[in-house]
C-alpha cells in the first residue's frame, strides 16, 4: 500500500506525517484515522500498522508528533531506552511536546485528513505516549472525533492538570482503553481513577487489561512485542472502530 509523505502547517511550524488510503474508495462517507505514535517516532513498525488500518478502509493519519526538534533519531524501539544518553534524549522529546502541543496540532491533523478524502466520521488510536494524546484530542475536538482508542498509554489518570482523566468529560464519543498487564506509567490505582472518570462523565467505554502483555507489546519493533497480544489488541481495535465509525 503507498505512503503518501505530507507536509502539515501547524500553529508551531511544519509537521511532516505520512497518509495511507485504503485500497478502494469508501461507498458512503470515508471515515479516517488519527494515528498517535509512541515514543520512538514514525518509523517502518508504524508505517506497518498504519498499512493494517488503511486496509479495513480507512483514510490513515501518522504525524510526526516531535517535529518541534526535528531531525532527530533514528531510535531503535528494543535497545534505545538501554543507553542513558539516547533514553535522556528521547524523554526530553516526550516531555517537551506537552498534551497541550499536540491538541493544538490535532486541529491541523483533522483537517489534513479532510483534504485527503476524510468526510465522514474520524477516530484516534496512539501507543504509549500517544495514548494520552489520542484521549485528549477527542476530549478536545467532540464534534469532530467519534472515537478513541489507546493500548498501554501511560499516565492516563496522572496528578498532572492534563492528565487525560480530567477532561473525559468533554468526550462525546466511544472510547477502548487496552491495558499492559505490567506497566509502572499505568497503575492499578490510575486504572480506577480513569475508570470512575470515565463512568462519572458517561462516556462509553471499555478498559481492558491484557494480562502477560508488557508495554509496548502491540508494536512489531519492541523488545517486548506479543504475537499472540498483538492480535487481539486488532481483533479489539478494528471493531471497535467498525461500530464506531
Amino acid at each position: 500500500m503507498a505512503k503518501l509523505d505530507i507536509t502539515i502547517e501547524t500553529r508551531d511550524g511544519k509537521a511532516e506525517a505520512g497518509v495511507f488510503a485504503p485500497p478502494k474508495p469508501a461507498a458512503s462517507r470515508q471515515a479516517g484515522i488519527i494515528y498517535y505514535m509512541d515514543a520512538f517516532g514514525p518509523r517502518p513498525a508504524t508505517d506497518q500498522m498504519a498499512e493494517r488500518l488503511a486496509a479495513a478502509g480507512y483514510v490513515v493519519l501518522v504525524p510526526d508528533l516531535f517535529y518541534r526538534g526535528a531531525p532527530y533519531g533514528p531510535w531503535d524501539a528494543k535497545t534505545a531506552f538501554g543507553d542513558e544518553a539516547t533514553r535522556t534524549e528521547i524523554m526530553s522529546f516526550i516531555n517537551g511536546t506537552t498534551q497541550d502541543m499536540v491538541v493544538s496540532d490535532s486541529a491541523s491533523f483533522l483537517d489534513a485528513l479532510a483534504k485527503h478524502g476524510v468526510t465522514g466520521r474520524v477516530g484516534t488510536v496512539g501507543y504509549c505516549m500517544g495514548g494520552s494524546r489520542a484521549l485528549n484530542g477527542a476530549a478536545a475536538y467532540p464534534d469532530r472525533i467519534a472515537a478513541a482508542a489507546s493500548f498501554h498509554g501511560g499516565n492516563l489518570a496522572s496528578d498532572a492538570p492534563d492528565s487525560p482523566h480530567r477532561r473525559v468529560g468533554s468526550i462525546s464519543g466511544r472510547v477502548y482503553i487496552g491495558v499492559a498487564g505490567v506497566d509502572r506509567s499505568f497503575p492499578p490505582e490510575q486504572s480506577a481513577k480513569l475508570a470512575q472518570a470515565l463512568r462519572e462523565a458517561e462516556v462509553d467505554h471499555i478498559i481492558e487489561n491484557y494480562v502477560g502483555n508488557q508495554h509496548g507489546w502491540t508494536v512489531p519493533d519492541h523488545g517486548v512485542f506479543d504475537a499472540a497480544g498483538a492480535e487481539r489488541h486488532w481483533k479489539r481495535l478494528l471493531e471497535f472502530f467498525a461500530e464506531a465509525l
